[in-house]
């Protein structure tokens, strides 16, 4: 009796140590349910591991022929239990809530990235580097990203401030406030956002309330979700500053409104574009 309670200690201590062994190692079937995500693995070399991806998962060219599990009205349970992955890789503002906890009761597990602010890009593409074996990978990327980060914002920190409105959404009309973290792009081009201290992170607003708060610029990012910014003619208000003096400028919303490292590229140009208002 003494043996087979041995025994059965030995095994179920056994199967625990399996369990933790297989916990902590690098992932090898992953499912990526956020573009940015599957980006972000990519950077880091872990793009041949992706087993399953969501719909608009563009970057880089190899990731449009991933095998998608769903879009943004929601994932197919059934495709993810199929493709067993041992790693999926959430979006806590763009799956849904309800999908995310039954990925969960199903005993798979499931790693949220969520970054709501350009410095946690970093943290997330550290975090896929533990999870996938790839630190040091991942570091160098990372630390990169936060220099770039670092320098970008010197550069125009200590230049004179001048007010920005960005519309996000032409129709209705909506913008940002600081809490949202596209705002840190315009606090981090040295400007001031017209609208930042609304109580909304994503406010609605009328023209009357643009008008009022003139703005010298106007931020329209362009990407194929926002096409509908062209149906707004923002050139019927001549008297508003942005209008009047010509300064009107289209950012790359693609890359602006994906956390990842090339964000960098598009927040630069849109610096840019802030700075040339600000010498005229």
């Amino acid at each position: 009796m003494i043996i087979n309670k041995f025994a059965i200690f030995a095994v179920a201590l056994l199967a625990v140590f399996s369990l933790k062994a297989q916990s902590s190692a690098p992932a090898q079937r992953i499912i990526a349910l956020s573009p940015h995500a599957v980006e972000l693995l990519f950077a880091i070399g872990a793009g041949d591991r992706i087993v399953g991806a969501i719909d608009n998962s563009d970057y880089p060219e190899q990731a449009k022929s991933l095998n998608f599990v769903g879009n943004y009205q929601g994932i197919v349970i059934e495709k993810i239990i199929a493709l067993k992955p041992d790693l999926i890789i959430t979006w806590h503002s763009g799956n849904k809530i309800n999908q995310i906890e039954q990925l969960k009761s199903l005993g798979l597990k499931v790693v949220d990235s969520d970054p709501t602010s350009l410095l946690e890009i970093a943290q997330d593409i550290r975090l896929l580097g533990r999870l996938t074996g790839l630190n040091v990978s991942a570091e160098t990327i990372a630390h990169k990203f936060e220099q770039q980060l670092n320098t970008i914002v010197e550069q125009y920190q200590t230049k004179q401030k001048i007010s920005v409105f960005y519309q996000l959404w032409s129709k209705p009309l909506m913008t940002i406030s600081n809490q949202s973290w596209l705002n840190l792009f315009i606090e981090g081009c040295g400007a001031t956002n017209v609208f930042a201290t609304s109580t909304s992170a994503y406010p609605q607003v009328s023209i009357e309330n643009v008008l009022l708060a003139n703005p010298q610029v106007l931020l329209i990012p362009k990407d194929e979700q926002t096409r509908s910014h062209d149906l707004f003619n923002w050139q019927q208000w001549q008297h508003l500053n942005a209008v009047k003096n010509n300064h009107i400028y289209y950012p790359n919303g693609t890359l602006l409104h994906r956390p990842t490292p090339r964000v960098l590229t598009a927040m630069s140009e849109m610096c840019q574009q802030i700075d040339q208002a600000r010498e005229n």
